[in-house]
């Protein structure tokens, strides 16, 4: 005969990973050919000159260079106007 009572499941004490989003370089500082400058859900921020995107809308350095952010105003295919953060490896 057991000494103790049965325990019952918990459902909520799972997590996810974590997903490690965000800036990886920030304006100013240098870059090298291949590494990552943005990890992001979606295009939140665009990719400039210099810049590659990744399937999962990673943003790369194509070139050496320094890292700068600026933003762009672009009028939606609705007639809206809304400002768009890019980034940018300027070759030093």
């Amino acid at each position: 005969m057991a000494h103790r009572k049965a325990g019952g499941t918990a459902k909520n004490l799972k997590d996810s990973q974590p997903k490690y989003l965000g800036l990886k370089l920030h304006d100013g500082q240098t870059a090298k050919i291949g590494s990552v400058l943005v990890r992001q859900r979606g295009t939140k921020i665009l990719a400039g000159t210099n810049v590659g995107i990744g399937k999962d809308h990673t943003l790369f350095a194509v070139a050496d260079g320094i890292v700068k952010f600026s933003e762009k105003r672009k009028t939606r295919f609705d007639g809206q106007n809304k400002k768009y953060k890019i980034v940018n490896v300027v070759s030093s």
